[in-house]
């Protein structure tokens, strides 16, 4: 559906309304597409933003209008057929998906400005545009071949990342990848053919002054750039000395800076998790549910709440809640920490009950929720020990500053009732276990024993015990029980009636006894050091050989994502050296190409680590692309100075020296 348009589910809400009766409402309480189609419309204007500023950057480099034009067409050009290829291939339009269109505008209209303006060039030189669009794609073709070539050959590592995070980012590299070779078929085929017959001399066409003035600046800084390119050809120790230097700089922020999976996204929505006491009785958890549920809806950035209180699919034991708090647009309320902090005070005053507050995100890759967004687990043969173990190594975890709302819930004993029949007894009665136990299930169980059917619904008639049954345990040993003869005994005279402790839940992990630790990131602290200093803790303890360890959930996909991070960017390296290696039959060109690669990964990890996102999935993701970025730059140098030495050129010092300059 548009943007723009209600979605059907919203337009069939009055209708469904008009069937209810009179003192029931329908009304929205959660609508997570409202972020999905933030998301698109946001990246529509990211994309129609993208393009605009390009062609215009384009328009103040050329001078041309026709020129421009031709550049701008060839955008919208390899977007369609990248959708042609992303419908044949079962994709659909996502966030992932549009960051590729996104990312792709750049590469798109690259190819075409290359193309544009070797054939510009050879205008300018005086050659009829139709000739000058023949030469200058011949030779310009092999360079957009390499450039295609290789930014496809930086994608296949992307192609090959494990676990979901692979399996997300699929998407995402295919798209690109399909963008990027129609973009090539685009640049070589229909751009030459519009230059031969739109493209003029500059003194043929009528220029504003602003693009006067733009051309004379950027005519002067080219001329200060061959003054600086001269001093540093000619000092190549120097120049070399710089470059080892980068690529230890380079290397030494990959290895310090701070480590993450995702950024924490403003969805406008936060998953709030309810605990109280083990003990606590459905009743009860209900009455302290909706207390926090009142303290929560009176904080100003709050809109509306969901609540739920019970065993389920989510909750796994009755003293648990879970509420989906729903915030109000972003631009009435302060940021996410800001709101969190201001909730979570809130929920503070309700006693006997801690509130445990996540945001809700789009990408997400847990199979499962907890208290906190991370989670650490510890498995072995004995499910005494495992516990044990896990209790210690949560207390001395609650002590680290790098940790926040470390909790062990899944730990927590409840109270029980244990009825031991009498066999011999409840013989002598004429009385067997199982009438005992369907007694009680008759009672407890919440059996369906009929269902009333009108012509509009259907009502379900529920069998249970009096509420006076339900407030204390001792109030079975004056349940009765039906014989056959038709009278009834007390539970008490056949069963003997006893309290005791049992775990509130029974995990397994590889079908070993396990116990989870959940946990949260200090303010400030990322995702790396954290995991580093939980496997500092684990070591300082003596876990006994008998527990294993293992993280789950986000906090186990960064490990297995990010663990190999500098294979997976140095395995984009050598493919790209493989590909250029093939493609210019030389050993020594593409290390010439890849050269430039360390003072571009020092500029871009310094800015990852002047930022509060540190180095995640999103980042080495925009280092692989980096790759292919800034190589494109020195492949057009290098394949500019070879034809210059092909042609007569005898210094490689003035070859790549005039490459440099034209390119």
């Amino acid at each position: 559906a548009a943007t723009t348009a209600a979605p059907p589910i919203k337009a069939a809400l009055p209708d469904l309304q008009a069937q209810l009766p009179a003192d029931v409402q329908a009304t929205v309480l959660t609508d997570r597409t409202e972020g999905i189609r933030a998301s698109v419309a946001d990246v529509q204007f990211e994309l129609v933003l993208a393009v605009l500023l390009v062609v215009l950057v384009i328009f103040l480099f050329l001078g041309s209008p026709r020129a421009t034009l031709i550049a701008a067409i060839s955008v919208p050009l390899s977007l369609i057929g990248a959708f042609a290829v992303m419908w044949a291939l079962g994709f659909s339009i996502n966030n992932l998906t549009l960051m590729a269109l996104t990312i792709a505008s750049g590469f798109v209209v690259d190819d075409a400005i290359v193309v544009i303006e070797n054939i510009a060039r050879h205008i300018e030189d005086g050659m009829k545009p139709f000739d000058a669009a023949l030469r200058g794609a011949s030779e310009i073709g092999f360079t957009i071949i390499s450039l295609t070539a290789s930014l496809i050959a930086v994608l296949i590592p992307l192609l090959f990342m494990g676990d979901v995070v692979g399996r997300l980012f699929r998407e995402f590299a295919i798209s690109l990848a399909a963008t990027i070779v129609l973009s090539a078929v685009v640049a070589l085929t229909v751009v030459p053919m519009l230059a031969a017959r739109w493209l003029r001399p500059h003194h043929d066409e009528t220029r504003l002054a602003v693009v006067d003035k733009a051309m004379t600046a950027f005519d002067r800084l080219a001329h200060h750039y061959g003054v600086a390119l001269d001093w540093v050809i000619g000092r190549p120790r120097a120049t070399l000395g710089v470059f080892a230097f980068s690529l230890l700089v380079a290397g030494a922020l990959f290895w310090v800076i701070p480590k993450n999976l995702f950024p924490v996204q403003d969805t406008g929505q936060l998953r709030a998790t309810v605990v109280a006491s083990s003990d606590v009785s459905f009743q009860q958890m209900a009455r302290l549910q909706q207390q926090v549920a009142t303290e929560l809806l009176k904080s100003p950035a709050v809109a509306s709440l969901s609540s739920a209180v019970g065993v389920d699919g989510q909750n796994s034991t009755l003293n648990q809640g879970r509420m989906i708090v729903n915030l109000k647009p972003i631009e009435t309320r302060g940021g996410l920490a800001e709101v969190t902090a201001d909730i979570s005070g809130l929920a503070a005053h309700v006693a006997g009950v801690h509130v445990y507050l996540q945001p809700v995100q789009d990408l997400t890759i847990d199979t499962e929720t907890g208290l906190t967004p991370y989670r650490f687990s510890l498995q072995g043969a004995d499910a005494d020990q495992v516990n044990l173990w896990a209790q210690k190594l949560a207390d001395k975890l609650r002590n680290d500053p790098a940790l926040s709302g470390v909790n062990t819930a899944s730990l927590g004993q409840g109270r029980a009732v244990f009825i031991d029949v009498n066999r011999d007894a409840a013989a002598r009665l004429g009385m067997s276990a199982l009438t005992v136990d369907n007694a009680l299930y008759d009672a407890f169980g919440q059996r369906i024993i009929s269902t009333i059917y009108t012509q509009s619904s259907q009502s379900r008639v529920i069998l249970s015990a009096t509420p006076g049954m339900l407030a204390d345990p001792s109030a079975l040993s004056r349940f009765y029980i039906p014989l056959g003869s038709g009278t009834q005994v007390p539970l008490g005279t056949v069963a003997t009636i006893r309290t005791g402790w049992v775990p509130l839940e029974l995990s397994r992990q590889n079908q070993f006894p396990s116990a989870s630790i959940g946990f949260d990131l200090a303010p400030g602290v990322s995702l790396g050091q954290a995991v580093s200093s939980i496997e500092k803790t684990e070591n300082e303890i003596g876990l006994p050989i008998s527990v294993s360890t293992d993280f789950s959930g986000a906090a186990s996909a960064f490990r297995s994502a990010l663990s190999n991070e500098l294979v997976l960017v140095l395995a984009a390296i050598l493919v790209v050296y493989i590909v250029l290696g093939v493609l210019y039959e030389s050993f020594i060109h593409p290390i010439t190409i890849l050269s430039t690669l360390p003072s571009a990964g020092v500029g871009a990890l310094i800015v990852l680590a002047l930022s509060s996102y540190g180095l995640g999935v999103i980042g080495i993701i925009g280092i692989v692309l980096l790759i292919g970025i800034v190589k494109k730059n020195a492949i057009m140098m290098i394949d500019f100075a070879l034809s210059a030495r092909a042609a007569g050129e005898t210094s490689a010092e003035m070859a790549i020296f005039q490459a440099s300059i034209v390119r």
